[in-house]
């Protein structure tokens, strides 16, 4: 489906549907008032009526903000996909709200049907915005074109990411995931530099090594850069990438195995965070580093109370093997502070289900040392269409990580701040220098669902991708400021 800005009012637009949405108190002026009532609409958030003989589809909104609209175009895509209507028009509610609009509208059509031996492909694929306001005022239409050209970048680039993530372990692989990120790089005009398992020795990143080694598809580091011509930052991003986890020798039950291809949604968000960038062509200098290994089981198999030297030279005793990811990328983040020299080094990770317990499943936990950073994201969460919140760092919980014969362990010995301890640990791999410009971000809640919410289906929903983009935007803002 193809969302095209006009430069025209509404009226003017040729289309098969023309969508509406309507608050309770719009509903009461609204042309067709008694015939929507007949057919019992109130106007209720995401309700939606299709009046056929009218060419119009309306659409419930509890007010005029983001999450509302956003939420609505989503319930409206998803109609008019399941429909033979070819073509749609929609009005603008507010400049405010158009990236909610094309983020409904685009991330709410998207659906993953890799594995179908039956494809149903929809009628409907283009998708008309105007410049005119809902209340008939027009807005301005050159920021308003290159809002809705920007966001539809971004969204793409989510669901890039949701392709990923969906694609089952036998089709992504560590190596797999090496030739997908080699793939992305020619086709975006990036670098893209691989190291196998004899190179990740030498780099003696032997954390990483442990996690994959009982799996026949060996580990591999992936870094990936943007480098456009003079940048105003440059920013490394880690991703954890575990193509699949079983939880090693300490195995997980058969419930928490299903779905665990989901392990790869930080590497995955990196790549897609690379694709937007690269898109927008942002002056940016972007690195991604993704650690990627499969946590399996055979003789070989790392296993609890083994100690692992990390590439920083901290050992690391070895108390839960389901706790891989943190090990991946302790290597990870030490690997990609020796190769850049950054600004700012963020990682993203499905690492606890803690986290979710926390915040719930729809929130990323944020957590790190700059309360600048902090603020921040938390400044951009509502913009982004994504939620996020901060975990705090304490003394206390640190103690947990204590180990009489290592360095630290892997895992706390308390069951309780489960996602705190673990970003804490990861801390122990932040050189000093980059304390005040990490940011680790626990995506295990949203990365991935077995029950659709807000623009997003069954499956992966992309999650890192738009608040970052959105922070990157704000960061440039505030250069062009100064």
């Amino acid at each position: 489906m193809n969302i095209k800005f006009l430069d025209t009012p509404l009226a003017s637009i040729d289309a098969d549907i023309t969508v509406i949405f309507l608050t309770e108190s719009l509903l009461k002026d609204s042309t067709h008032h008694e015939l929507l009532n007949k057919a019992g609409f109130k106007a209720t958030q995401d309700q939606i009526v299709l009046l056929h003989e009218k060419g119009l589809l309306y659409c419930g909104i509890e007010k005029l903000n983001r999450d509302a609209i956003r939420s609505a175009a989503t319930q409206a895509v998803r109609c008019l996909k399941a429909s033979n209507y070819t073509s749609a028009k929609v009005a603008q509610y507010f400049a405010k709200n158009t990236p909610a609009l094309v983020d409904g509208l685009v991330l709410g059509f998207y659906s993953f049907d890799t594995y179908k031996s039956k494809k149903e492909p929809s009628a409907f694929q283009h998708c008309y915005l105007s410049h005119e306001n809902f209340d008939g005022t027009l807005l301005e239409s050159a920021p308003l074109q290159e809002e809705i050209e920007q966001r539809s970048i971004v969204c793409h680039g989510v669901n890039y990411v949701r392709n990923l993530v969906n694609t089952i372990p036998n089709d992504i692989t560590p190596p797999a995931l090496a030739d997908i990120s080699q793939k992305l790089a020619q086709e975006h005009g990036l670098n893209c530099h691989v190291l196998d398992e004899q190179a990740l020795n030498a780099e003696g990143m032997h954390a990483m090594l442990a996690v994959g080694r009982a799996s026949v598809h060996k580990p591999r580091l992936i870094h990936v850069s943007y480098t456009p011509e003079n940048p105003q930052r440059v920013i490394s991003l880690v991703g954890k990438g575990l193509t699949y986890d079983s939880g090693g020798l300490s195995l997980k039950s058969p419930t928490s195995m299903v779905s665990m291809k989901m392990d790869k949604a930080g590497a995955c968000a990196v790549l897609g965070i690379l694709k937007a960038v690269s898109e927008l062509r942002l002056p940016i200098e972007v690195h991604g580093f993704i650690g990627a290994a499969e946590n399996m089981l055979n003789g070989d198999a790392y296993k609890p109370d083994d100690v692992l030297q990390t590439k920083n030279g901290t050992t690391v005793e070895v108390r839960n093997t389901d706790a891989e990811g943190r090990l991946v990328l302790a290597d990870t983040l030490a690997y990609a502070q020796q190769e850049v020299t950054a600004d700012y080094l963020f990682d993203y990770a499905t690492l606890t289900g803690a986290c979710m317990v926390a915040l719930g499943p729809y929130t990323v936990g944020m957590m790190g040392h700059s309360n600048t950073l902090k603020h921040q994201f938390a400044k951009i969460a509502a913009p982004s269409g994504e939620l996020l919140a901060s975990l705090p760092f304490n003394a206390h919980l640190k103690k947990l990580l204590k180990s009489d014969i290592a360095d630290i362990s892997n895992v706390g010995s308390k069951p309780y701040g489960g996602a705190i301890t673990a970003g804490m640990f990861l801390d122990n791999f932040i050189d000093k220098g980059m304390k005040q410009k990490w940011m680790h971000f626990d995506i295990a809640g949203p990365a991935y669902s077995e029950t659709p919410w807000d623009c997003h289906p069954y499956g992966a929903t992309g999650s890192g991708v738009r608040f970052t983009i959105e922070w990157m935007l704000a960061l440039l803002s505030q250069a062009d400021e100064v």
